[in-house]
């Protein structure tokens, strides 16, 4: 039987990292924190389910992580964030393939987001993320702040049950999140160099908002709904907002 590695990067992390460690003792061989400097609880938390946790200062969500792979000692990989669990469906899912790992390249899982007060099923549901794969064939790419898992091979298999994801606690919690991955946001725009015009911001943003609330139906999400809609709204607008800005500035030095 296969054996394989969970990767965790955390940084004050204390209020949710334990039930996403639980979660993951059913299926997992070793467990593997890379942890960027945490002042609270998180280190004493965490040395509860593992021995194998490693000081980083944070040098980006994709770098972090695939350091987290390179520390693993097992090929096969799951990934999860610390505000993740596996379901218990998804645990059985995963147990159940676990001796015929290497049938596909990669395995991925339906995630589902638990926003302030309730489950969203629609507006942020499936959002299907690979999270189980071989290392020597798979690494974490993408553009900060928004990772994903880059594989060899088209072999991706889809698993029963979901990855919960305890996302915000409240309104203010997603605020301060846009505010800095917006500026992760902008940067990574100015560094590959793409286009954005006066126009971007309403654009980008206002395609976002009817994709969410409109085409994947987050109306029926409630108020929930409508609020991670409109967030989301803010969230590109300002992200290519700071991009222009930054733009006219590198100009005019």
């Amino acid at each position: 039987m296969a054996k394989i590695s969970a990767c965790i990067i955390s940084y004050n992390e204390e209020k949710k990292i334990e039930d996403c460690l639980k979660s993951l003792l059913a299926v997992a061989d070793e467990i593997i924190i890379i942890d960027s400097l945490s002042t609270d609880n998180t280190l004493k938390i965490a040395e509860k389910y593992t021995d194998k946790v490693f000081h980083q200062k944070f040098l980006g969500h994709i770098e972090q992580k695939n350091l987290a792979i390179e520390k693993a000692s097992n090929d096969w990989i799951i990934s999860l964030d610390c505000d993740e669990r596996l379901s218990e469906e998804l645990q059985q899912s995963i147990l159940g393939i676990k001796e015929q790992l290497c049938n596909a390249d990669a395995y991925n899982m339906a995630r589902k987001t638990f926003y302030i007060y309730r489950w969203l099923n629609h507006c942020w549901y499936p959002d299907t993320k690979t999270r189980l794969f071989n290392k020597k064939t798979s690494h974490w790419g993408g553009t900060n702040p928004h990772d994903h898992i880059v594989t060899q091979g088209n072999n991706i298999i889809k698993l029963q049950g979901d990855i919960y994801h305890y996302s915000f606690d409240s309104i203010s919690d997603h605020l301060k999140t846009i505010e800095s991955f917006t500026e992760i946001g902008a940067n990574e725009i100015i560094k590959k160099n793409k286009t954005v015009t006066i126009f971007s911001p309403l654009t980008h943003a206002s395609w976002t908002f009817i994709k969410l609330y409109i085409i994947k139906r987050g109306f029926l999400d409630g108020f929930a709904g409508l609020v991670v809609s409109v967030l989301s709204y803010m969230h590109v607008f300002i992200k290519y907002s700071k991009a222009y800005i930054k733009y006219q500035q590198a100009e005019k030095k």
